[in-house]
């Protein structure tokens, strides 16, 4: 797809998926028992050992049931091993005009990570799709609503800090989506191969993420 559609997958859906593991044999099982749940946006970080194996094997396990991106990607050569292995989007936690440049060069969903006003309108101008404002438990939702009276154009995704208390917190505060790690894909989860609390997380944020847009439509 064209990175306007991924683009639209990921605000339709609200969530991105943040999963890391030391034990990246399971993150297919965790693939499924998201998409179970009802999220279908996922980001496996560069932090996972062996990540690019895993990326091309929840892309063919999974296909196009998925948005399936990298994340933690540092710099250009990352980012293009990320999309050879099947990312159709890519995460960094910081401005990397390079990085930038080249996921629109190949036209790829691209989210850039950022904190305060000056970095975040920078990404927004290099051609991020998506500023991911991290780490978002740093001034929570009133500083995310802050950011987005100046600066309303920017598609704003906090992450960290984002749980099932602070996420409609989030949306309410102008969040084009948010990204969930721990609080979604728990470690203890993963480690004990409990697929069904994860599929069970997925279900809860997902309604969370409908009934508080819901209301906001109102």
């Amino acid at each position: 797809m064209s990175r306007h559609a991924d683009l639209t997958r990921v605000l339709d859906s609200g969530i991105v998926a943040i999963i890391r593991s030391q034990s990246p044999e399971q993150l297919v099982d965790v693939a499924h028992a998201l998409v179970a749940g009802g999220v279908d946006v996922l980001e496996v970080t560069f932090t996972v050992p062996g990540v690019l194996d895993i990326l091309s094997q929840v892309r063919r396990a999974l296909g196009d049931k998925i948005l399936l991106g990298a994340g933690t990607v540092l710099d250009t050569e990352s980012a293009r091993a990320a999309i050879l292995a099947g990312a159709e989007f890519v995460v960094s936690p910081t401005v990397n005009r390079d990085v930038i440049s080249l996921c629109n060069r190949y036209d790829k969903l691209m989210m850039a990570g950022a904190f305060t006003p000056t970095e975040i309108l920078t990404a927004w101008e290099a051609g991020a799709d998506v500023v991911k404002v991290f780490p978002a438990d740093i001034g929570g939702p009133g500083y995310l609503k802050t950011l987005a009276g100046p600066l309303p154009q920017v598609r704003l995704m906090p992450t960290g800090g984002v749980n099932l208390e602070t996420i409609a917190g989030f949306l309410k505060a102008g969040a084009c989506a948010v990204g969930l790690g721990g609080a979604l894909v728990d470690p203890k989860a993963i480690a004990a191969r409990d697929m069904g609390k994860i599929r069970s997380m997925a279900e809860q944020y997902v309604s969370l993420v409908r009934e508080t847009r819901a209301a906001m439509a109102k």
